[in-house]
């Protein structure tokens, strides 16, 4: 199958990425996701087709705009709520009836504000090379490269080695973020072609682990050792999140774990948990996981940044 055929869905793409991997890096997010974290920031992350996304905001008001109503072909959207404008004014903005939205993007298409609009692009390898190419200079002076994330990037298997393959063969260093949820195939494939893998460990207790993310974890850090012993570089990264993998014992069989896997490791990667995302929910017109979470203190985490460290890990905090 050529590039010409072959596509891969992405929901965002975004360069002078440092927190990726080394250096500055374009980072391409990929559709799709078999995970539910309940404290995911990437809503727009988890299905794999495109999906519209209303930002009320920015909507002119359908009696100044108004292009959107007449269009779609269910009739999911209306006048909706008033919202107050820049002057001060009231402004009645575009809604949205899910139960009929197909997410065909007919409403997007006429929006010129963006209020309405559609994420998950399909693209292929060629296409995004191009963009590839533009950010090499960063790269070159900065030691750094592409990263591919997601979602799951690993449930687009016919996709990702092909543009990872397309990476190497231009000498750019290609990084895969992923949940290592996926079956041994997947990563074998692209183990030629990927330098480094950005490999999260929400929790290495399986049952406390399905009930933050929907999935068990045998099958994470079944894969996370196989890499290691397949020759693949890792950066362990770890959401850290209150009352949920904080503890000193959770971090204790997190050690443990990952000293399992020997030299493979270069470094863990602790990434306190965030309410960022949480706007995202709405924009897609979901609600938001019924969990309290709040972020982590500033002491917890260096706390645990000096535990593993005491056992000889390398830790950075994001």
């Amino acid at each position: 199958m050529g590039d010409t055929a072959l596509t891969g869905k992405f929901y965002d793409i975004q360069g002078f990425s440092v927190h990726d991997g080394p250096g500055i890096r374009l980072t391409c997010f990929m559709k799709g996701c078999p995970l539910r974290c309940l404290w995911c920031h990437s809503p727009e992350s988890q299905e794999f087709g495109a999906e519209l996304n209303r930002m009320a905001i920015k909507c002119a008001g359908v009696e100044k705009c108004g292009r959107c109503l007449g269009v779609c072909p269910n009739g999911a959207i209306s006048p909706g709520e008033l919202r107050k404008d820049a002057r001060g004014g009231e402004l009645r903005v575009a809604s949205v009836d899910r139960s009929k939205c197909v997410n065909c993007g007919a409403c997007a298409s006429v929006c010129v504000s963006r209020a309405l609009y559609m994420c998950g692009t399909d693209y292929t390898v060629g296409e995004l090379m191009e963009r590839v190419r533009r950010d090499m200079p960063f790269f070159k002076t900065s030691g750094g490269g592409v990263t591919v994330s997601g979602g799951e990037c690993l449930c687009q298997p016919e996709f990702l080695p092909a543009f990872l393959k397309a990476c190497k063969a231009e000498g750019v260093h290609t990084a895969v973020d992923t949940t290592g949820f996926a079956p041994w195939g997947a990563l074998e494939a692209v183990l030629p072609y990927t330098d480094l893998f950005l490999y999260d460990i929400k929790h290495t207790d399986s049952d406390l682990h399905r009930r933050g993310t929907g999935v068990p974890n045998g099958l994470i850090l079944e894969n996370a050792r196989r890499l290691a012993g397949a020759g693949g570089k890792l950066q362990i990264r770890v959401p850290v999140l209150t009352l949920y993998n904080d503890s000193a014992e959770a971090f204790s069989a997190l050690g443990d774990f990952v000293k399992s896997l020997g030299d493979a490791v270069e470094i863990i990667q602790l990434l306190p948990y965030h309410n960022l995302g949480v706007v995202k929910w709405e924009r897609l017109g979901r609600p938001h996981p019924a969990i309290e979470i709040t972020p982590p203190g500033d002491e917890l985490i260096a706390a645990r940044k000096r535990q593993l460290e005491a056992i000889g890990l390398r830790v950075i905090i994001h």
